[in-house]
């Protein structure tokens, strides 16, 4: 029991702000658990919530005032303003929650995304009435909220990007969406809340600078340095360019020299004589203790070699991936290292 009674002495000494912020996260978290999940969604009566706003309640305050007024005065225009601005606040309700009520959505599966950037959701939102829903809100409900708004055309469609920063590499869930209106008078706030099952895979973040890529065997200079130009990352020979060959193989810079001085020739990488030579990115290369700090050092050299447009493989504790380039490597390496 002394365990029990030091968490609640603990909680009850929290600041106040802090205590309510863990009460709102919990409220949250159960909230959130009660949703199932889907990557499409139809908004009902049974999925949308609406309650006064600020303008709201004060509306409602002003028309008990004139209310009270008109009788305690025997005032017939204030009984006209007063059921006047009744009937367009019952009004507003019903065009506010009509916003929502029938509107379909759908998430596209997201693109994979580095670690320490913005993972972009983009969410299509379809309407079958015939009017036009105006004002319509999507943010991702945690954090602080960035609204994208849009405006969903009559038996059309519209598409709104939201973002939010994962926290760790791998395979994450979505966040929960909101989606939120205002419309037409901004006296009552009509929402809506939305589970994605899809998943997001979070690459490793890159090291930043990357050091050069390491030699394949046989590289290595007699006294184990490398020339410049290994360093640099260029393991093949050059040759004339041939048509037909890949934009990438091409030495723009070589290029650039030769238009400066008139020849006008193009150069390429020789990937015959790559292929002599086997390019392995190790787990036991790197140099580094931290298991993250490798990730991000194999991630980096991933993306290097792939720009100079080499043929590469992976070696992994447990895993290996055969030498090969283009986009499809990189991206199974890549995939590797954020499973890993």
């Amino acid at each position: 029991m002394p365990g029990m009674f030091d968490r609640l002495s603990a909680f009850d000494g929290a600041p106040q702000p802090a205590r309510r912020a863990g009460l709102r996260e919990r409220w949250q978290r159960w909230w959130s658990a009660r949703l199932p999940p889907s990557d499409t969604l139809t908004l009902t009566q049974r999925n949308i919530y609406i309650l006064p706003t600020a303008a709201g309640w004060m509306l409602a305050l002003t028309l008990l005032v004139l209310l009270v007024a008109s009788i305690n005065f025997q005032l017939n225009m204030g009984y006209l303003l007063t059921f006047l601005l009744v009937g367009s606040a019952v009004v507003g309700v019903h065009l506010c929650h009509a916003t929502l009520r029938g509107l379909s959505l759908r998430l596209l599966v997201p693109e994979p995304q580095f670690l320490g950037t913005a993972a972009r959701l983009q969410v299509q939102l379809h309407s079958s009435a015939r009017d036009t829903r105006y004002g319509i809100g999507v943010a991702v409900r945690a954090g602080a909220r960035e609204w994208a708004w849009t405006d969903v055309p009559a038996e059309g469609s519209s598409a709104v990007q939201v973002a939010f920063q994962p926290m760790r590499r791998g395979v994450q869930s979505l966040p929960t969406l909101m989606l939120e209106t205002r419309y037409p008078l901004g006296t009552f706030r009509v929402w809506a809340l939305w589970r994605p099952a899809a998943q997001v895979l979070v690459y490793p973040r890159p090291e930043a600078p990357a050091p050069p890529l390491p030699l394949p065997p046989g590289e290595a200079q007699a006294d184990g340095g490398a020339t410049p130009a290994r360093a640099a990352g260029e393991f093949d020979g050059v040759r004339a360019y041939r048509r037909g060959d890949p934009l990438r193989l091409v030495l723009w810079k070589k290029a650039a020299q030769s238009l400066a001085t008139g020849t006008h020739g193009l150069i390429s990488r020789d990937n015959a004589q790559a292929q002599r030579h086997e390019l392995w990115l190790d787990w036991g290369a790197t140099g580094l203790a931290d298991p993250e700090a490798r990730l991000s050092r194999l991630a980096a050299w991933v993306l290097q070699a792939d720009r100079l447009g080499l043929t590469f493989g992976l070696r992994l504790p447990g895993r290996q991936i055969a030498p090969d380039g283009g986009a499809a490597q990189r991206r199974r390496c890549l995939e590797a290292l954020a499973l890993c």
